[in-house]
């Protein structure tokens, strides 16, 4: 590891838009702490993407951290009695409603892990892919919410009230387009057959029909590609 780097923890979920908030954390420069989480939800591959993601992009330690929002339910990502809602095409997701695959309160947890190992680290830096363009209305994606947590969270650490930790939460995809976030992660070599981003995989591929998958896909089709989960890619 270069100590000459400065330190940020990623949050990685394995999916698109963290992997591509990796690589331009890397790219700017800095020595990333990827953490990812087994919260409760439904499958696992999106952790074995966030393992490969990790190690492709060259993260100084990947961090997997066990807790579990399943004891809660109230989502269709971990609650086995809420069905995974799917739709015919990417018009039929709205962002007029918070959907039923928002989990409660996800963002603040992992943001809330985030802020204690970036104080462990002497890093004052974390990078999250929250977006607020192409997403299926979750609240916790939104500037407002990303700007009083960071408000908040230079109020609650040691480090904060000694001086020595002024985190800044980095959120380089929040005004992006799908198709934007995309062709940023390809300028900077990321290969997306890494990543899983499906809500309800069928056999550990992509269903191809989630609001996940939807929003996915359409980003893809809008730079003229056809995204690599899809079963379509492998034609």
């Amino acid at each position: 590891m270069n100590s000459d780097k400065r330190r940020a923890v990623v949050l990685l979920s394995g999916g698109l838009d963290s992997t591509t908030v990796l690589a331009i954390a890397r790219e700017e420069g800095y020595e990333t702490y990827a953490l990812s989480f087994r919260y409760g939800q439904r499958h696992t591959e999106e952790l074995d993407a966030a393992k490969k993601v990790a190690a492709e992009l060259g993260a100084a330690q990947h961090v997997i951290a066990d807790i579990n929002l399943a004891v809660f339910g109230g989502s269709a990502l971990t609650d086995d009695a809420l069905a995974v809602p799917h739709h015919e095409s990417v018009n039929d997701v709205s962002a007029d409603e918070i959907p039923i695959t928002y989990v409660p309160a996800r963002n603040t947890i992992f943001l809330s892990f985030a802020l204690a190992w970036a104080e462990t680290l002497g890093s004052s830096d974390v990078f999250v892919g929250v977006n607020a363009m192409d997403y299926s209305g979750y609240p916790d994606c939104r500037p407002e919410y990303i700007e009083a947590y960071e408000r908040m969270a230079n109020l609650a650490t040691k480090a904060g009230v000694e001086g020595t930790q002024q985190l800044k939460i980095h959120t380089p995809l929040i005004e992006l387009t799908k198709a934007q976030t995309i062709q940023r992660g390809l300028d900077l070599g990321v290969d997306y057959s890494w990543t899983h981003s499906c809500y309800d995989p069928v056999d550990g591929r992509a269903c191809e029909t989630c609001d996940s998958c939807l929003l996915r896909g359409r980003g893809f089709a809008e730079l003229g590609l056809v995204d690599p989960s899809f079963s379509s890619a492998d034609a």
